[in-house]
């Protein structure tokens, strides 16, 4: 139930699902191997991104026959997690991803570290070296289990082949439940090429793990209380109410109390960005109303989130008027950023409905929170600050334009996956979320490269609903191979890149912060800062490399073209479109609080500095 958590549904244990009615005495003689799939039938598991090698590969023989695993064959092991992820965050299952040992699994180290950062719940399985020759730095061997101790909720090492089935039982349950998170699963090659016999559902064996969900009731009378009593309260909310499935709770408790409500980068769409309480998104890029709002409260109920330095900015200068009410499934986040005045444990589901009966019970003893002057100064900030841009004065396309129709044009219920940038931030701005688990996105980790494998896992998640990958033309070129795997798998994906010819977040830190000096920004340019021979500007030329990929690939540069390409683009589906936007290079974020600073010296644009009067620091 925290910031970075995301998805639809509020995931559960599925050990005993997906699989046959085999009763719990039956067994089966069979290999390690087998077992594991077996296993992977038996926890639901309908879909996994993987990539075969030596260590790993007697699990691919007995995949060939399995009739409810579907395999999807990616072209690097990255590609494999982060599709994991897509797939996780789209539809609040499980994502499984597959590698083999050494270079295998350190590739999925990064996808592993932003499900980690991200919440979510991902079952990573890795091949490792026959167990006799463990610690001998044997070919391909390197120790994953070591590697991800950080960055997983739990790790497993089996080496033992009658331990599959409750490794696997296990592994789901914790990815699945409490704070959602990876796992990783390390099995020998000895022990998939091993007999043993399976039987399902296992004894499984977790002492310790017992994730609080039922929140206090004293805790929640005081939340209450203070709601009702405050001048001027926001709703902050995080990741986890999208992962408790928490999001209709959380209409009836703001609409309830009638407090304003910003929403994270995690959180976009658990709240609709058109309801009239919805100030947007807090934080270094977030609305100059969302940001002001946390800094001029006088309480800030945080539901599954986790006061990150992306939001809090200074920490020392954030929100000086507010009482804290934080309440997270994961107690190791509470008082970790910001003391909280009335800690929750919970899931975030169990809080807010909780919440909303003890706010009812306040009303009916008469105690309402009266905050009309706390609405009219909020207005007064959306009016006077709104988010907006300016088309180039040259008569090119704006980044910002290109994303805002992107959005207007798609079918309703499209889901949108970004990179990491610029284009994500536009992306979370200027396109309207109203529903959860329609906006992916690295928010903890920040990963470029992010965008299309995971718009992959969540069109092969969710066959039926339109994906747009919002990416950048420095994001596309890390990952952009898994289009092969779309083309292959019948995994329709549309991806628009954002092409300004540069790493744009950083560039544009440079010009903000470094006197305009573009060291090794500018990604069409050579040491001299001049074309690279034979090249000009198009290199690549994502057209041509879109097509070699078996995708519809168009280019786009003249605005009044830019509705056709799009209604183009969203008419195909037999197979992936890439649409290579040319955008100005010189458009900014905003508006911006920058790094290490207060959000108290948010800029609305460049030069623009928001005046709030002095009457509102009271």
């Amino acid at each position: 139930m925290t910031e970075q958590a995301t998805g639809a549904h509020h995931p559960q244990p599925r050990a005993r699902s997906g699989g046959s009615q085999q009763s719990a005495s039956a067994v089966e003689h069979v290999t390690g191997a087998q077992s594991l799939i077996r296993s992977l039938e038996e926890v639901g598991a309908d879909t996994v991104f993987g990539l075969p090698g030596g260590a790993i590969l007697p699990a691919y023989d007995p995949m060939m026959d399995s009739r409810k695993v579907r395999h999807i064959l990616v072209r690097h092991e990255q590609g494999a997690g982060h599709a994991a992820t897509g797939y996780a965050q789209a539809t609040g299952k499980v994502g499984v991803c597959i590698a083999t040992s050494g270079p295998g699994a350190t590739n999925l180290v990064t996808p592993i570290a932003d499900a980690h950062m991200d919440s979510v719940p991902l079952v990573a399985i890795t091949g490792q070296v026959a167990s006799a020759a463990i610690g001998t730095d044997a070919f391909q061997e390197a120790d994953i289990c070591g590697i991800t101790m950080p960055i997983t909720k739990h790790n497993f090492l089996v080496t033992d082949p009658a331990d599959i089935p409750k490794t696997i039982a296990e592994a789901f349950h914790i990815a699945s439940t409490g704070r959602p998170g990876p796992v990783l699963v390390d099995i020998a090659k000895d022990a998939m090429q091993a007999k043993t016999v399976f039987s399902w559902p296992p004894t499984t064996d977790l002492p310790g793990y017992r994730p609080v969900t039922k929140p206090h009731a004293k805790q929640i009378r005081e939340a209450a209380k203070l709601i009702t009593d405050a001048k001027r309260p926001v709703l902050y909310v995080g990741g986890g109410v999208m992962k408790a499935g928490a999001t209709a709770e959380l209409k009836v408790l703001a609409e309830l109390t009638g407090a304003p409500v910003t929403t994270t980068l995690m959180a976009l769409g658990s709240f609709p960005d058109t309801h009239p309480q919805h100030l947007g998104m807090p934080g270094m890029h977030g609305s100059v109303a969302a940001v002001t709002s946390l800094q001029k409260a006088d309480l800030i109920i945080a539901l599954g989130a986790r006061f990150d330095d992306r939001v809090t900015g200074k920490l020392d200068s954030f929100a000086p008027y507010a009482k804290i009410v934080h309440a997270d499934i994961d107690p190791a986040e509470i008082g970790k950023n910001r003391t909280a005045d009335v800690p929750i444990v919970g899931d975030a589901r169990e809080v807010i409905a909780d919440l909303i009966v003890a706010v009812q019970a306040e009303h009916e003893a008469g105690r309402t929170g009266d905050y009309a002057a706390w609405w009219n100064d909020l207005n007064r900030w959306r009016e006077n600050y709104p988010l907006g841009y300016d088309l180039p004065a040259d008569g090119t396309l704006s980044p910002q334009q290109v994303i805002q129709r992107i959005g207007q044009l798609a079918p309703e219920d499209t889901i949108y996956a970004a990179g990491v940038g610029q284009h994500q931030m536009w992306a979370a701005h200027f396109i309207d979320y109203e529903k959860p688990a329609t906006w992916l996105n690295s928010g903890g980790a920040g990963t470029m490269g992010y965008a299309v494998p995971a718009a992959m896992g969540a069109k092969a998640g969710q066959p039926d609903r339109p994906v747009w990958a919002i990416d950048g033309d420095g994001c596309f070129q890390m990952t952009n191979q898994e289009l092969v795997t779309c083309a292959m798998n019948n995994i329709p994906i549309k991806v628009a890149i954002i092409n300004n010819g540069a790493l744009g977040m950083v560039r544009q830190w440079q010009t903000l912060f470094y006197n305009q000096r573009y060291s090794n920004t500018v990604l069409h340019r050579g040491p001299d800062d001049e074309p690279a021979p034979n090249t000009g500007t198009r290199c690549p030329d994502f057209v041509k490399l879109a097509e070699a990929m078996g995708c519809v690939a168009m280019r786009c540069e003249d605005p009044a073209e830019l509705d056709a390409v799009i209604a183009k683009a969203n008419a195909i589906n037999d197979r992936p479109v890439v649409v290579d936007f040319i955008v100005h290079e010189d458009a900014m974020v905003w508006p911006m609080v920058a790094a290490g600073t207060s959000n108290d010296e948010v800029m609305a644009a460049r030069g623009v500095r928001p005046d709030f009067g002095d009457n509102e620091d009271d």
